[in-house]
């Protein structure tokens, strides 16, 4: 079963927006990244209960702390990234998230092969400070990391071999490194997949675009995980207005027109969320 969830802040910074967008298109999940203008992990502990008394107050849920671990060059110092991992477990667990998003680190182009020993030890410490922790930690496919085309995501499960660790697929960004997702991506990574990214794009000229209208596959990705009997989310992260390294916009007119792509192509499988 399909369960709708997404990024609110590509609606608005204002968490009442956000959740008043949310409710009008009847999504009970939020993936929490930002809220007024703020990252997940600067909220403040006040501003981290506030969010989280409205969201209780609206019934919605939080399918993933959206944080941005991994998302630092892989020669930074790890100490202080470590740290704020731990931040993001703590978060997890006020917000009842079953899941953390997270990424294996920024390395200069052509150079992966020689940074995959502390990509991987890297991986190894936040899987072992989240050891006993309610959460599941999911590596997302990202444009310019370590794991940023099926290969080298494949690499990494099979590695550390953690059930604690599982992917995050997204298909706009194997799009963006001109790798196609259903056809190249998902044959290799298909068995870690526990949470799919919705959005779609271009081959040609690297552009986002809702679900269904590029070349994400999107369409052959939802049936083969509907086939399989996938019981889990889909989040939306359209970047129709503006697409950041480390965060995404699309206004309210615009997610809904990411939320009304992705139910036509469930409708057209026999399915809804």
């Amino acid at each position: 079963m399909f369960v709708l969830s997404g990024f609110a802040d590509e609606i608005a910074p204002d968490l009442e927006v956000q959740l008043d967008v949310l409710g009008q298109f009847g999504i009970r999940y939020l993936e929490l990244r930002g809220v007024w203008g703020k990252n997940v992990l600067d909220l403040t502990d006040g501003e981290v209960d506030a969010v989280k008394s409205a969201l209780d107050a609206c019934g919605i849920g939080v399918s993933a702390i959206g944080s941005p671990i991994g998302k630092i060059r892989i020669d930074e110092p790890f100490a202080p990234h470590l740290e704020a991992f731990q931040r993001a477990l703590d978060l997890a667990e006020r917000f009842e998230s079953p899941y953390i998003r997270l990424f294996s680190f920024f390395v200069p182009a052509g150079e992966a092969p020689a940074h995959r020993d502390e990509v991987m030890r890297r991986l190894e410490a936040f899987l072992e400070a989240a050891r006993g922790r309610p959460v599941t930690l999911l590596h997302e496919n990202e444009r310019h990391i370590y794991g940023d085309i099926p290969e080298r995501c494949r690499d990494i499960h099979e590695t550390l071999a953690s059930p604690q660790l599982r992917m995050t697929f997204d298909p706009a960004n194997f799009v963006l490194c001109g790798v196609r997702p259903f056809t190249a991506a998902y044959p290799l990574v298909s068995p870690y997949i526990d949470y799919v990214h919705v959005k779609d794009g271009v081959l040609a000229d690297r552009r986002v675009v809702p679900a269904g209208q590029g070349d994400g596959e999107v369409r052959e990705l939802l049936a083969a995980l509907q086939q399989r009997g996938y019981n889990g989310f889909l989040s939306l992260e359209p970047h129709l207005a503006q697409a950041g390294a480390f965060s995404g916009f699309s206004g309210p007119e615009l997610f809904g027109v990411a939320v009304d792509a992705l139910r036509t192509l469930l409708r057209e499988l026999g399915s809804e969320c």
